[in-house]
């Protein structure tokens, strides 16, 4: 397999989405990454990596679930990836 060069959080697919999207992302060398998912308020919704991960290509799907396993309503969240010095924050908007 071929190792990505950089670190990335890539868009998610389909945006928009319902009732779930794929969120890819790669990890250039082994480090802590976390994924959460944020509503317009800035409020954190849904935790979906926060581990050790080594270097390679990644899909998670969100379910379009808190963290609590509570459906959320239509509208714009916001996919943050943070992963040793990198951080990029997308934004995903949930259609029903």
């Amino acid at each position: 397999p071929i190792l990505p060069v950089v670190t990335e959080l890539k868009s998610n697919f389909p945006n928009p989405f319902n009732p779930s999207t794929t969120i890819a992302y790669s990890i250039k060398e082994t480090t802590a990454v976390r994924i959460e998912i944020f509503n317009v308020k800035g409020q954190l919704v849904r935790t979906l990596v926060n581990e050790v991960k080594t270097a390679g290509n990644y899909k998670i799907d969100f379910d379009g679930l808190d963290n609590n396993h509570r459906q959320l309503a239509s509208g714009i969240y916001f996919c943050r990836m943070q992963a040793g010095n990198y951080s990029k924050t997308h934004k995903m908007l949930m259609l029903k």
